[in-house]
């Protein structure tokens, strides 16, 4: 079994490595574009009214159990 690899001409090589360049610039637009879409998403989740609810719900009960610890360490 004889396959002889056949190396293209530096044309065709140049022309492919542009075309690759171009094509990994592609995938870092997208990728940004997809990066501020999460941002976005990020951003609107910590504004909802139910996540902020659950946030102060949380708060609170740290600072009772805060207390909690106080208290039962002045015991």
């Amino acid at each position: 079994m004889n396959t002889k690899k056949n190396i293209p001409d530096a044309e065709t090589r140049a022309r492919n490595v542009a075309r690759l360049r171009e094509i990994n610039k592609m995938w870092d637009e997208i990728n940004l574009k997809l990066e501020l879409a999460q941002a976005l998403a990020e951003a609107d989740l910590q504004n909802s009214p139910l996540y902020v609810s659950r946030r102060e719900r949380l708060r609170k009960e740290l600072e009772i159990q805060e207390q909690q610890k106080l208290v039962s360490q002045q015991d």
